[in-house]
């Protein structure tokens, strides 16, 4: 369908003023039991734009790196996996995408770009290809900069310890010793030393940066040009590409510590900072609607917008919370199965096409996106792997009253958490819980004093058996059902037990990205505009 665009934004949960996202839904079809396919967001966006669950593409970890941990690291989507956006391009689509990435760069070297954005399906990218961080603004909410520094600092103490015993030894003839080890001990721990004072500002230039197609323009980011910079560069491609079909994916910065915010919109909000950065996200959406309605493509265009997963609890300081909520859901993000970490908003707008203001409860899933904008554009699902998404045309023009999803699995990482079923006979949706994550402090709800729950180990419960939750009447899965409280629990477990082990004989042994060897930094893999480690760059003018 040669006059039909999609284009996404990535939202967490939001509880702020937001009158063009409301419009949005307004206009549209909303669906409110939306699922992404991970409560993270490099295995969720692969799961997006392959439509399939992360564990066949590799892109999750079994060893507790829940994500990509550094640009320079050789892991990312495998260039065997077919994006929604390489089908469109083939079909003659311009396919352009603005803003994070967050799947990989490099492979063997700094410049072959073996998991870019342009080597999947994208003619053209311009954003960051890792994330933002609370790291790039040297937050206390901090990914990786304090416990480096801590590692740092004690290897430091150690070395010097190691030094002084040996000059002590040396002068008083109690360890034979040449002075050459004194020597290397010494440089060693002053090297650690200014490791641990610089390693800040090396994540800084390593992570924080951006990028236009295969260039970088940006290193490190200069924080209040990003945002007019993103939305310059979306204005452009939406002109350039009028005249044809476009795919655009406008994937934001935003509602992500470190809540970077405009002074203009600083303090606007009743909810803080995180309260600010939405209101400045809903702002950045109604710019692009407005272009959209500008350059007269708001009729011909399918705009869809959703989030990689639910609100991050344990990013909280004292009182105050910077990664959201997730209001009657329980959990958030990190937590492969809880619905606070999974159910995500679902708005799909197409003027005189979609029916305006049309609710619809059954189980979708952002790998959905896949084969619907793939048969839109006149493309082919590819016949050749399992894609576990499905086409969600019918349901959003009213043609069919069931989603195809009768079961829907639940990972984290490698591990499967948890499985949904849609008894349709009965309108009820069951949710079992293999493995649930154990709350920190006791009684609380999130994993507090760590970065993200973890999916394995003693801080896990595996139960015998499963826990069962009937979300259609409890969807903050508060009630645990028992045989006692159910008379179908056991029918229940044996249905989606045999669904699990049909799922599971899909899946197919494959290289794990996020495991440590593709998920360490490599200086040799390290982007940088300058020579390394002089990575320092602005090769663009301020937006206009």
């Amino acid at each position: 369908l040669t006059g039909s665009r999609e284009r996404d934004n990535m939202l967490h949960l939001h509880h702020s003023w937001t009158p063009n996202i409301d419009r949005l839904a307004e206009d549209g079809v909303k669906l409110t039991q939306h699922i992404s396919a991970a409560s993270l967001c490099t295995p969720s966006r692969a799961a997006f734009l392959t439509g399939r669950y992360p564990v066949r593409s590799g892109m999750v970890s079994s060893i507790g790196y829940r994500v990509l941990q550094w640009t320079g690291a050789s892991g990312g989507l495998p260039t065997n996996e077919t994006t929604f956006a390489k089908i469109l391009k083939e079909k003659g689509y311009a396919t352009g995408l603005i803003g994070k990435w967050h799947l990989g760069l490099n492979c063997e070297s700094a410049s072959d770009h073996c998991h870019h954005p342009l080597h999947h399906g994208f003619d053209h990218f311009y954003g960051m290809p890792f994330s933002l961080m609370g790291d790039c603004a040297r937050w206390e909410l901090s990914e990786k900069r304090v416990n480096l520094e801590q590692k740092l600092n004690f290897l430091f103490q150690v070395l010097a310890l190691v030094a002084l015993t040996l000059v002590a030894g040396k002068l008083t003839h109690l360890i034979p010793v040449s002075w050459m080890p004194v020597i290397w001990s010494a440089l060693s721990a002053v090297l650690l030393l200014a490791s641990s004072y610089f390693v800040g500002a090396l994540i800084v230039h390593a992570d924080c940066f951006l990028m236009r197609n295969h260039t970088i323009t940006e290193q490190p980011m200069c924080f209040q040009r990003t945002t007019p910079l993103i939305l310059q560069e979306v204005a452009s491609f939406l002109k350039r590409n009028k005249h044809g079909p476009f795919l655009l994916f406008v994937s934001f910065l935003h509602v992500h510590i470190p809540l970077i915010t405009m002074e203009n919109f600083l303090g606007k909000s009743l909810h803080g900072l995180y309260g600010d950065n939405v209101e400045e996200m809903d702002w950045m959406v109604g710019r692009i609607l407005d272009t959209l309605d500008v350059e007269g493509l708001s009729n011909s265009t399918l705009i869809y917008f959703t989030s990689d997963h639910g609100g991050s609890l344990e990013n909280q300081l004292g009182n105050t919370q910077y990664g959201g909520w997730n209001g009657i859901y329980k959990g958030g993000k990190g937590m492969g199965g809880w619905e606070g970490g999974i159910r995500v908003p679902g708005i799909f707008r197409w003027p005189g096409v979609l029916p305006a203001g049309r609710v619809i409860g059954e189980p979708t899933s952002l790998m959905d996106v896949f084969p619907t904008v793939v048969r839109l554009a006149g493309g082919e699902v590819p016949q050749d792997r399992v894609i576990d998404g499905q086409d969600l045309l019918p349901l959003l023009l009213g043609t069919a009253q069931h989603s195809d999803h009768e079961f829907l699995m639940h990972y984290c990482e490698r591990f499967l958490h948890a499985a949904r079923w849609h008894q349709r006979d009965r309108g009820t949706m069951w949710k079992v819980h293999f493995v649930t994550p154990v709350f920190q402090p006791e009684g609380a709800g999130a994993c507090y004093g760590r970065k993200v729950c973890p999916c394995f180990g003693e801080k896990v419960v595996h139960h015998d058996p499963p826990l069962l939750f009937d979300l259609s009447r409890d969807p903050s899965e508060t009630h645990i059902l028992t045989p006692a409280s159910e008379p179908m629990f056991y029918q229940v477990m044996e249905r989606v037990q045999q669904a699990v082990r049909e799922h599971q004989r899909t899946l197919s042994p494959v290289p794990l990205q996020l495991d440590r060897l593709g998920n360490i930094w490599r200086p040799w893999l390290q982007p940088c505009c300058g020579p390394f480690p002089l990575c320092w760059c602005l090769r663009e003018d301020d937006p206009q």
